[in-house]
């Protein structure tokens, strides 16, 4: 361990590459009992990493964290961390763009392809050895007469359209301004996106700007030959109003990937059909994951060495040594 290494706080699990990468910095996990003790004898602390986003981070902590400067935190998205409250600190937040937008936009792919065509139900039909039985009946929908509304065109939302690009399919996009170096159309109202497309992927950061910004309005303009695909954040959909708009047939069918209470799923979610339902897998490859653990690390190897950290959040731009 190299001495003049800053003390790391670790909130989350200490996975491999996070403790290969943070070998020479004195690593210290957040207890889950005595806290009060231990941040009393951390209180000089200046770098955190966030490994999974399991606790709020905010001016409660860091009342706690008089010297913290920075946090290294897992994913794209931080609303598990006020970053608002940071950047009024002078804290700078760091998180991991990028290295996962390719993985997650292949899981909306896949995802989409298992809502419309119904693959996992068919794939259980021939695990319950219902087959011989009789053919599994064709699917009610197909991507071959449907337009797609990308809510958010951000990284992940325009890798996601290179890749409906290849099957054909009309792309239209719905964000709070037109980004004119794309050429599909753009909404500037989610509302009449949603009346004018038959399937919405969402793909927009968490946090109180979007939340349940999917909500029974846009449900029912989506219509009963609806498709909802959530690979964003469980936050950004009203859930209540998605289970009775799919119990009422009010939208034909929904893909998600993420829940409003990760890990608990309603379970009126569980007893749909016309449901596909995933655990929070969109990034969640070895191969991708290690990457953004390792561009945690990489943000605070760049900072103890007094450089500019990798992937500031916007709220917290790099302006040097305090």
């Amino acid at each position: 361990m190299t001495a003049d290494k800053p003390d790391v706080l670790l909130i989350g699990p200490l996975r491999p590459w996070l403790a290969k990468g943070l070998a020479d910095f004195p690593l210290h996990q957040m207890p889950a009992a005595n806290r009060d003790a231990f941040l009393a004898a951390k209180a000089n602390l200046r770098a955190m990493a966030v490994s999974a986003p399991v606790e709020p981070v905010n001016d409660a902590l860091f009342d706690r964290l008089p010297k913290l400067q920075i946090i290294s935190s897992f994913g794209v998205g931080y609303d598990h961390i006020d970053a608002v409250a940071a950047a009024k600190r002078g804290i700078i937040v760091t998180h991991t763009p990028d290295v996962l937008n390719e993985e997650v936009a292949d899981t909306t792919i896949g995802l989409l392809l298992c809502t419309v065509r119904e693959f996992p139900q068919a794939e259980r039909y021939v695990r319950a050895g219902r087959w011989p039985q009789g053919n599994y009946p064709l699917s009610k929908a197909t991507l071959r007469n449907r337009t797609v509304g990308l809510v958010g065109m951000g990284r992940i939302g325009a890798a996601i359209a290179r890749r409906l690009e290849g099957f054909g399919v009309p792309i239209v996009y719905h964000t709070r301004r037109r980004r004119p170096e794309l050429a599909y159309r753009h909404y500037p109202e989610l509302i009449d996106m949603a009346r004018d497309v038959d399937t919405l992927i969402v793909i927009v950061p968490g946090g109180a700007e979007t939340r349940n910004m999917i909500d029974a309005r846009v449900l029912d303009a989506l219509g009963p030959d609806g498709v909802l695909i959530n690979i964003a954040r469980g936050s950004v959909v009203d859930e209540p109003a998605l289970i009775a708009a799919l119990k009422q047939r009010k939208i034909f069918a929904a893909g998600l990937d993420v829940f409003a209470d990760e890990p608990n799923v309603p379970a009126e979610l569980m007893t749909m059909d016309n449901v596909v339902l995933l655990p929070h897998v969109g990034s969640a490859s070895m191969y991708t994951r290690e990457k953004m653990d390792q561009l945690i690390v990489d943000n605070i190897v760049a900072w103890a060495a007094g450089k500019p950290p990798l992937t500031p959040v916007p709220e917290t731009p790099w302006r040097g040594w305090r």
